[in-house]
């Protein structure tokens, strides 16, 4: 053990307003495996020789509609701005102040961050997640964590 006392390293300036963080990787192969999905079959429904009009067109609404699920696990996102957080995730889009976070969190194991509210509940923020591109993540949830850190301190906090 050494006597010097540990220095924690200085925490990263917050990014500039407005800021977007979404899982681009993980977005891109889930647009790119569906619009392949959609092609394939698109493709199979117009040389299959057999099929009637009708079944063509329910090949196509079928991948059309396995597109629409890969675009819709697409969808998250978080939104910060001066006024607060927006969180889109798959099926809902909440709108929070920033006097709402309590916290930022991304354990280790987290499938994607947790922001912990005032009221006394945990909200899933989807469009940070370590899936695909673990650095990323931790680095645009530190990122969120600052912000949410500098915009909740109170005047006169020293922060």
């Amino acid at each position: 053990m050494s006597d010097q006392p540990s220095v924690r390293p200085a925490p990263e300036a917050p990014p500039a307003l407005p800021v977007t963080f979404r899982p681009g990787r993980t977005r891109g192969v889930l647009l790119s495996a569906g619009l392949a999905i959609f092609v394939v079959i698109t493709a199979v429904a117009m040389l299959l020789e057999e099929l009637s009009p009708g079944e063509r067109v329910s090949f196509v609404f079928t991948g059309a509609l396995l597109f629409a699920v890969a675009a819709l696990l697409a969808r998250p996102k978080v939104v910060a701005d001066e006024a607060g957080v927006t969180v889109v995730n798959i099926a809902g889009r909440r709108r929070l102040a920033w006097a709402e976070i309590l916290r930022v969190n991304l354990r280790p194991g987290d499938p994607w961050v947790f922001l912990d509210l005032s009221d006394g509940t945990s909200l899933a923020a989807l469009g940070i997640q370590p899936g695909i591109a673990r650095q990323r993540a931790v680095a645009d949830a530190r990122a969120l964590r600052a912000l949410a850190e500098t915009r909740t301190a109170a005047p006169g906090d020293g922060v």
